[in-house]
């Protein structure tokens, strides 16, 4: 038995039956037991049924802890791939996609800006992510306790070298021990490469800077890093589909703390776990290193309390191939998420999990059919899907270049009623 928080015995929520990831390789056969939004234990046994308890059957269910996407512009959920590669710099092809499809992006911004990130927050749950990072202002809806998913709340940030004004300032304004995040060396040209000695002249290369991207850093910019004890967050579909370049992983491991991210559906290949797959796959980066770089490593780079989150119920479930966590991220996609906890509340079930879940558990889950998957949402779908309908057009909304649409009008009042023995 492993203690997370003293015990207490009201309100406790089991997941009976499941294989539990301790690690990229390691895991163990058990009860997950959940109070207060917080892991307490995980026991390979329980007595019994405890007084006010509820329990879910979770038997032939892989639990991992639930993943960190350390950089995501949420805002850009709903927006297609856009751009005429291969270009030079970001700068470029800032330039020419707003000269190229000046429609697109009009069209795209009439879609209300909370509906927008709401997508965005949708998008990150679909596949596992119990925390994002924005890059982009902590916009009302983000610090909203329904958001779909955890957003980092303490951070400062400026687009980039170019382009992100007063450095200086930004750091400046950055919450003391929080990181601040930054665009840089994201291109191949000589700005690109210039940027991280442009940072470090201005003061603002320190041990809370996290850099995003780095694509044109070099041997002596990762001396320089490490140095400066400076983090990296690497989105590496992005940087292929942009210029046709992929990041150096092997080499760019010898940074202290470097973390994956998903970035935006303007660039990137698709969410977080297609990140995952694409990282392994083009970069020849291990699977226990993927791992790292969406749980550990990104929760050290924003700063996040590592007793917080080895306490907090955040948690999701596949199938159970008996493969190692490390093995399944060769392949894993959204549609293998079958449950996702957030804070101990069930915030996406499959419908086989669905059928499983107390009646109470229920209440407040809508429907969305996403490229054939269907998968049940504590979130507004039909409000959502509507408003951005509305602009798009019936049938037009993508989500992260996905078809999504409500698979019925089936409302919480239909749910499946669940066997005696479930409730």
């Amino acid at each position: 038995m492993h203690p997370f928080i003293d015990p207490a015995d009201e309100g406790v929520l089991f997941l009976d039956g499941v294989r539990y990831a301790i690690g990229p390789r390691d895991s163990i056969r058990c009860s997950l037991e959940v109070a207060g939004g917080r892991m307490r234990r995980a026991a390979r046994q329980r007595s019994g049924p405890l007084a006010q308890s509820t329990s879910i059957d979770l038997s032939g269910f892989l639990i991992l802890p639930g993943l960190i996407n350390a950089h995501d512009h949420l805002q850009f959920a709903l927006f297609p791939r856009l751009g005429n590669p291969p270009y030079s710099s970001y700068i470029e092809w800032g330039e020419d996609i707003h000269a190229a499809f000046p429609e697109i992006i009009a069209k795209q911004k009439e879609v209300p800006k909370r509906v927008r990130l709401w997508w965005g927050g949708v998008r990150n749950l679909l596949c596992g992510v119990t925390t994002v990072c924005h890059h982009d202002p902590l916009w009302p809806e983000l610090q909203s306790g329904d958001f779909p998913v955890k957003v980092v709340q303490q951070y400062g940030w400026a687009h980039s070298f170019a382009l992100g004004g007063d450095l200086r300032a930004a750091r400046s304004a950055t919450p003391d021990g929080s990181p601040f995040i930054v665009h840089a060396c994201e291109g191949i040209d000589d700005l690109a490469k210039e940027e991280l000695r442009g940072l470090d002249q201005l003061g603002v290369l320190d041990g809370n800077t996290v850099l995003v991207h780095g694509l044109a850093m070099d041997d002596v910019g990762i001396a320089l890093m490490r140095e400066r004890r400076t983090s990296l967050i690497v989105c590496p579909s992005s940087n292929y589909f942009l210029f046709e370049r992929l990041p150096h992983l092997e080499r760019l491991q010898a940074i202290e703390n470097i973390a994956l991210g998903s970035d935006s559906p303007l660039t990137a290949t698709g969410d977080l776990l297609d990140e995952i797959r694409f990282a392994i796959d083009s970069c020849h980066l291990p699977p226990d290193a993927a791992y790292r770089m969406v749980t550990t490593a990104p929760a050290a780079i924003l700063r996040l309390s590592n007793q917080e989150l080895s306490a907090a119920a955040d948690l999701i479930a596949i199938q159970d191939t008996g493969e190692t966590m490390a093995d399944r991220l060769r392949t894993l996609s959204m549609s293998d998420i079958e449950f996702v906890m957030i804070n101990g509340k069930v915030q996406l079930v499959s419908e086989a999990v669905l059928a499983l879940l107390p009646k109470t558990m229920k209440q407040g889950l809508e429907a969305l059919w996403v490229d054939g998957t269907i998968r049940w949402l504590r979130a507004p779908v039909e409000e959502l899907l509507r408003s951005a309908e509305t602009v798009l057009g019936s049938g037009e909304v993508r989500l992260g270049g996905r078809s999504i649409r409500q698979p019925s009008k089936t409302r919480r009042n239909e749910l499946p009623v669940p066997c005696a023995e479930c409730i």
